[in-house]
């Protein structure tokens, strides 16, 4: 991969996709971290929702939900999901797609413990997913928690992460003319080595 320049240095997935985050942290105007995330459910039907990306790990991606929610429900039973970032202001993109494993212990207390107060009473307010008979209704649901869980509330047991672990990895540079940069990590299973391989646009 001899071809390779600056942006698409090194041959670890997770470094660059970490570097190409820290870059859109500076130049993106809210929330460079937002991901599209796609599911399918029991019937193959897709689906796709907005959700923020928490975390690159050395060898996954990490975010947070509702265990009840409609997209964890899809993902449960898929084991499977796939999500895109997409930064204009770089005018850069990475897909990922692979195998979905809960993140439901310290990890997701500590991540749960460091949000919002306000966000951490939501998450036990929150049927998510499910029918609402008013906004009045939410509110007075986060009333009856906050009166219940004070002001340190421990994590719900149907909430926590999820960790994707790829099979695919594809990082899309644009290019003028459209003539796209574009490069593809990909492996069988997670255990084996990463095939690199450039793409035409």
């Amino acid at each position: 991969m001899s071809d390779r320049d600056g942006i698409f240095a090194g041959d670890d997935p997770f470094v660059i996709a970490r570097e190409w985050l820290a870059e859109a942290t500076k130049t993106e105007i809210n929330d460079p971290n937002a991901i599209a995330l796609a599911s399918v459910d029991s019937t193959g039907m897709p689906n796709v929702r907005t959700v923020l990306l928490k975390e690159i790990e050395s060898a996954a991606f990490v975010f947070y939900t509702n265990y009840e929610s409609a997209k964890a429900n899809e993902i449960e039973h898929a084991g499977k999901a796939a999500f895109v970032l997409h930064w204009k202001s770089l005018r850069r993109q990475v897909r990922v797609r692979g195998l979905v494993a809960r993140e439901d212990g310290p990890v997701a207390d500590e991540y749960y413990a460091s949000r919002s107060l306000k966000s951490r009473l939501g998450a036990w307010a929150s049927r998510q997913s499910q029918p609402l008979s008013s906004r009045g209704a939410l509110m007075a649901k986060v009333a009856e928690v906050t009166l219940k869980q004070g002001t340190n509330p421990k994590r719900p047991p149907y909430w926590g992460g999820y960790r994707i672990s790829p099979l695919e990895i594809e990082f899309w540079s644009d290019g003028d003319f459209r003539l796209h940069d574009r490069f593809r990590w990909s492996r069988a299973t997670v255990e084996e080595s990463w095939q690199i391989t450039r793409l035409n646009p």
